[in-house]
């Protein structure tokens, strides 16, 4: 067997680091991208060490800890770069069961398309299951990523503790029935789960991770409800400092708490309270307070951001889970763990399906868009005065319409003579020029 030799960089201490991605698409689901790579200074400025896959034992024992668990049923697309051939890019696809020509199609289409995306010009592929549903995906793979230019160096099936290579034609090398492997106890297993990317059983598991402690959910009611308790005498508080607009209590109060709990997670503390942190769930679903603490997610502190986030989700009652759900998912995106991205969008659109961060994100990782992609676009100031902004003209638009029925009145405009012309407006909007106006 002509299998050439692959590197993988991997940190010398537990942080993933290694330019390695998941961008694991399901057929329907979203990708599951694992990618990661160091930061500037702080969190990830660590020593790599290097992981050498010679063997297809090596590479099967490999695969599972770029992608954060074992994969079954998937077919694994490895992007290599470079003379030493490292892994760049790893994503994985759920195999369509049945077999489905187009659906095996897309993820031919898609595969090339990330790795031409990244100029990534070999491959190695992987097809785990039976040979039923591996090969029309496989063969469709192959078959797109050679009309692209892409060199494959190694292209293998997996099942039942054997795999066999495509490629190989050498029964003395490559028997008819397969050879066995043990991709835990070989070496490669173990220097990546030093290197502190550890591999789950499989993708449930990683995605009960997120889950809440078993036996935890009156606890959370009770503590979301005292959450909410406490949002509501923000209100009486404003009444008493006569603020103008009672919300602005609210979020500034929201903002505050979240932030505080990103200086303690930072500072390498945690919160251990199921009250505190249904409190921050609560406040974060005022979009203001979340986008707040999603401009302060310096990829510096990635580490303790994806600590603080999972910690929130976990203790999240489900009408509060998007929001936190959300920003773990931006997290584990700048930290390379693409994985843990993907399960926390499932349970954001999960609790809520059209929430608009979860599906932008999505979007973002079945596109194979690298962790340096994870960028802020803007500082918590400029998300504070686009809010500001956003407010003042909506409070000029209400002055504006106060005026106008003032100003009807003092004409003498009757009441049937506004309802007819509300009657004719509503038509307007209804004939097409402004559907979707709320």
């Amino acid at each position: 067997m002509d299998a050439r030799t692959l590197t993988s960089a991997v940190p010398g201490e537990p942080e993933p680091m290694a330019d390695n991605k998941e961008t694991g698409a399901a057929t329907p689901r979203a990708n599951d991208p694992r990618s990661t790579r160091p930061g500037p200074g702080g969190e990830g400025e660590r020593q790599l060490a290097r992981v050498t896959a010679g063997t297809p034992d090596a590479l099967l024992a490999l695969v599972p800890h770029l992608l954060g668990f074992y994969p079954s049923s998937s077919l694994v697309v490895l992007g290599l770069g470079g003379p030493r051939h490292r892994v760049a890019v790893t994503f994985r696809y759920d195999l369509p069961d049945p077999p489905a020509a187009d659906q095996a199609a897309g993820i031919a289409d898609h595969a090339a398309s990330v790795l031409q995306r990244q100029r990534l010009q070999m491959a190695a592929l992987i097809g785990y299951g039976p040979v039923h549903l591996v090969m029309p995906v496989l063969a469709a793979t192959m078959d797109s990523l050679l009309d692209a230019g892409v060199e494959l160096v190694e292209v293998l099936r997996a099942d039942g503790g054997r795999y066999w290579s495509v490629l190989c034609t050498d029964p003395a090398c490559c028997p008819e029935e397969g050879r066995s492997f043990d991709p835990g106890s070989h070496p490669v297993a173990a220097a990546m789960s030093r290197a502190g990317l550890p591999a789950l059983p499989d993708r449930a598991a990683l995605a009960r991770t997120l889950l809440p402690p078993a036996g935890s959910t009156e606890a959370i009611r009770q503590s979301t409800r005292l959450a909410e308790q406490r949002l509501c005498d923000l209100g009486p508080r404003s009444w008493a400092d006569e603020v103008r607009d009672p919300q602005e209590v609210t979020v500034r109060t929201g903002r505050a708490a979240v932030q505080h709990a990103i200086k303690r997670y930072r500072a390498g503390d945690s919160l251990t309270s199921g009250d505190q942190l249904a409190w921050l769930a609560v406040v974060l679903a005022d979009l203001r307070v979340r986008d707040d603490a999603w401009a302060r997610m310096n990829p510096r502190y990635r580490e303790a951001h994806v600590r603080l986030w999972t910690d929130v989700l976990r203790a999240a009652a489900r009408e509060y889970v998007p929001a936190p759900a959300s920003l773990l998912a931006f997290t584990a995106w700048q930290s390379g763990n693409g994985a843990l991205a993907s399960v926390a969008i499932d349970r954001a659109l999960a609790a809520r399906p059209g929430y608009s961060m979860a599906l932008l994100l999505g979007e973002a990782l079945n596109a194979g868009l690298p962790p340096s992609a994870a960028k802020l676009s803007m500082t918590p100031a400029e998300v504070a005065a686009s809010y500001a902004a956003q407010s003042a003209r909506a409070s000029q638009s209400a002055r504006a319409s106060q005026s106008a029925r003032a100003s009807g009145k003092r004409s003498g405009t009757s009441r049937s003579q506004t309802q007819t012309q509300t009657r004719t407006r509503t038509g307007d909007r209804a004939g097409g020029r402004a559907r979707d106006v709320t």
